[in-house]
C-alpha cells in the first residue's frame, strides 16, 4: 500500500511538473500582445491555410494531438474550439475539436480515477451527491446531460465523475455528444473570424463585426444555448 501511495505521488508529480513546463514554454514563445495583435493573427491564418492546402491530413493529425494533450494538461475547451473554427472551418474543426476533447477528457477522468480518486471525494463529494442517484438510475444519459449543461470548470468537471465510478466508454460517449452543441458554435464563431480577417487587410471595426452573419449568428445561438443551459443545471443539480 505504501508503495502504492509512493509510485501515484511520483506520477502525480510528474503530471504537475509536465504541465507547468508546458505553460511556461508557451507563453515564452507568444506574448499576450502578440497572441491579441491583428497582424499576427493575418499572418498565422495565412500560413495555416498554405499547410492545410499542402499537408491537411498532417494538420488536422497535430491538432488532434495538441487538443488531446491541452485538456490532459487540465486546458479548457473555449480557445481550442475557436482555433479550430479558424483552421479547419466549422465542419471538419467541429469533428476534430470534439473528437480530440473527449479523448482528452477521458485520458484525465481515468488519470484522475487512479491518482486522484480520494482527494477529489474529499474536495466534492458533499456537494454533488445527489448527482449519484441520476447516475446509478441511467449513467449515460445523465452523463450527457451532465456534459451538455455544463456549470463546472472543464477540467473538474472531467475528473467529478471518479466519485461515482462511471464507465470510461460511457463517460467518453457522453462528453462527445454532450459538448458537441456548444463546440459546433464556438467552432462556427472562430471559422467566422477567420473568413472576416481573409477579406479584411485592416482590423475591421467592432460594428462591422458584430453585424456580421459570420458572427452575430453563432453568438446568438451561443447566447440562447447558454440560457437553455442556465435553466438545465438549476434541475440538474438540485437535491
Amino acid at each position: 500500500m505504501e508503495k502504492s501511495k509512493k509510485i501515484k505521488f511520483i506520477l502525480g508529480l510528474f503530471y504537475l511538473i509536465a504541465i507547468s513546463s508546458f505553460l511556461i514554454l508557451f507563453f515564452s514563445k507568444f506574448s499576450m500582445s502578440e497572441l491579441t495583435s491583428y497582424k499576427f493573427i493575418q499572418q498565422n491564418s495565412e500560413y495555416f491555410l498554405t499547410l492545410k492546402k499542402n499537408d491537411l491530413f498532417f494538420l488536422c493529425f497535430v491538432f488532434l494531438i495538441g487538443t488531446i494533450l491541452w485538456v490532459f494538461a487540465a486546458g479548457f475547451g473555449s480557445p481550442v474550439a475557436l482555433i479550430g473554427g479558424f483552421i479547419f472551418g466549422k465542419w471538419l474543426g467541429t469533428i476534430i475539436v470534439v473528437l480530440g476533447l473527449s479523448v482528452g477528457a477521458t485520458f484525465l477522468y481515468i488519470f484522475g480515477n487512479y491518482f486522484l480518486k480520494d482527494f477529489i471525494k474529499e474536495k466534492f463529494l458533499t456537494k454533488f451527491e445527489n448527482l449519484e442517484s441520476k447516475f446509478k438510475k441511467s449513467e449515460l444519459f445523465y452523463l450527457v446531460v451532465y456534459r451538455f449543461i455544463g456549470g463546472i470548470p472543464f477540467a473538474i468537471s472531467n475528473v467529478l465523475p471518479c466519485i461515482f465510478n462511471v464507465k470510461k466508454s460511457n463517460f467518453f460517449l457522453a462528453t462527445l455528444l454532450g459538448i458537441t452543441p456548444q463546440i459546433f458554435l464556438l467552432v462556427s464563431l472562430g471559422s467566422g473570424i477567420e473568413k472576416i480577417i481573409q477579406q479584411n487587410i485592416e482590423a475591421p471595426s467592432t460594428k462591422d463585426l458584430l453585424f456580421s452573419p459570420e458572427i452575430y449568428i453563432p453568438v446568438v445561438c451561443f447566447t440562447l444555448l447558454v440560457a437553455l443551459s442556465l435553466i438545465g443545471r438549476k434541475l440538474f443539480y438540485r437535491k
